[in-house]
């Protein structure tokens, strides 16, 4: 079935709010409107206002709140309308939500799931387009997730809810008008687990989020040119799959990180650094990075697409390294 990866979103929730009626959602216009996406129209009318709620502008009060609900023993699966706005919660993402399950015990759950849309989007500026995948990565207790196709975001949806840890999930706002293949049987994705989106055997790229489909355009035109791109999507970051990475370099000895996030500390940085420390005897030159340059996102939609991360750079990158 194909379907948009809006659509894969929506449909993962609706599923699981019929399966358990624990899950609830709520979030900034999510109910009558149903998101300014519209991924949860029509859920105010199937499943009442007791378990879909529109919040106040408010991410620090229901943020608070999504914690407490998932304390009690509900599975909320809340929205921030953008990721930005996870910063105005920080503290309760970063010092409770993540910790608490650790610090209280084995028998502590907290499965809580917070959605939130990111990246760049045709002149959204710098306080709405931001990759923050790397920032929570830094926090231990939080699992992170930033799916590039319909399928792995209904499937790893889906995981995240049923999971009884915090769940930052990422979706890129340019992909949500994007279509797949998503089967109408019933799936999952596990978390940690990566997905070869093109082999190859040359140079392994590993793409994050709406970079996976640049990083596929890259590796198109480099095949006519006879270099051979292996394109790994590791589709979670915490837990992050280092096996398939480990087994992809073992083919290619060469590799690249692509994000949309800064260059600076960003999850490229991480990466290079465990594949320096962790397989060096793979590697025949050095990491490359390939990432958004250091700078705020500008308004003007020329900037932006220079501060992005393209298809032609990033083959242009891999060009240099042979």
């Amino acid at each position: 079935m194909l379907v948009t990866f809006a659509q894969a979103v929506g449909d993962a929730m609706r599923e699981e709010m019929r399966r358990d009626d624990r899950i609830l959602i709520f979030g900034e216009d999510i109910a009558e409107f149903g998101n300014i996406f519209g991924i949860t129209r029509g859920m105010l009318e199937e499943f009442g206002s007791k378990r879909v709620r529109n919040t106040p502008i408010s991410e620090m009060a229901f943020i608070g709140a999504a914690m407490g609900a998932a304390e009690t023993g509900l599975r909320p699966c809340v929205e921030l309308m953008y990721s930005d706005f996870s910063l105005v919660a920080f503290a309760e993402i970063y010092h409770c939500i993540a910790k608490w399950r650790y610090m209280h015990g084995p028998e502590y759950k907290l499965p809580l799931v917070i959605r939130s849309a990111m990246g760049s989007s045709f002149g959204a500026t710098g306080e709405h387009s931001n990759c923050l995948e790397s920032l929570y990565m830094h926090s231990p207790g939080l699992l992170v997730a930033s799916p590039s196709t319909a399928y792995d975001a209904k499937g790893l949806l889906k995981e995240a809810i049923r999971n009884d840890n915090p769940v930052m999930f990422f979706e890129h706002k340019q992909l949500y008008k994007t279509k797949g293949e998503v089967p109408e049987e019933e799936y999952t994705i596990p978390f940690g687990v990566a997905d070869i989106k093109r082999e190859g055997s040359d140079v392994t790229i590993i793409a994050i989020g709406l970079m996976v489909g640049r990083a596929l355009e890259a590796a198109e035109a480099l095949a006519k040119e006879g270099i051979s791109v292996e394109v790994l999507d590791p589709r979670t970051l915490v837990p992050f799959d280092k096996e398939a990475v480990r087994k992809s370099l073992s083919k290619t000895h060469r590799a690249m990180v692509v994000e949309e996030s800064n260059k600076t500390s960003g999850v490229g940085a991480e990466l290079a650094a465990m594949m320096q420390e962790e397989m060096y005897d793979e590697l025949d030159g050095p990491v490359v990075r390939v990432a958004a340059l250091d700078v705020p996102l500008p308004y003007n939609i020329e900037l932006e697409k220079y501060a992005i991360p393209d298809a032609e750079q990033i083959a242009a990158a891999i060009r240099k390294m042979f």
